[in-house]
């Protein structure tokens, strides 16, 4: 349904589409997930996309596609191909969480508890 007055409401599928430009998060953009961490390598470029824009501000530091799309009030999914055109352009990089550490072999664990145990 068209609004009339040309302004569409926030999360309208015709607002999406054409952020997207009809595109769906479903392209490769680098292996993306919820916890992929985003850092922008520098500041919004002129005439930059309004969301591309947002985005560069956002990610000074980083920021996973999760917090991204809950700071723009953006579906995942549009916010995988906006990144995926940010990622494409160079413009941004993207890189997996820091893994939890592995926990020690319970064997040494052990062993560190006995050798205290004796001192």
């Amino acid at each position: 349904m068209s609004n009339p007055g040309g302004d569409w409401e926030e999360g309208t599928p015709e607002r999406l589409y054409v952020i997207t430009g009809g595109r769906s998060g479903d392209l490769d953009a680098g292996h993306l997930d919820l916890v992929t961490l985003i850092i922008a390598k520098s500041g919004p470029r002129p005439g930059m996309q309004p969301e591309h824009a947002a985005i560069m501000r956002l990610c000074q530091s980083p920021l996973s596609l999760a917090e991204i799309s809950a700071y723009l009030g953006l579906p995942v999914s549009v916010v995988t191909v906006l990144l995926g055109d940010l990622l494409a352009a160079n413009l941004v990089l993207s890189r997996p969480p820091v893994a939890p550490a592995k926990l020690p072999d319970l064997a040494l664990i052990e062993a560190v508890i006995d050798g205290l145990r004796k001192l």
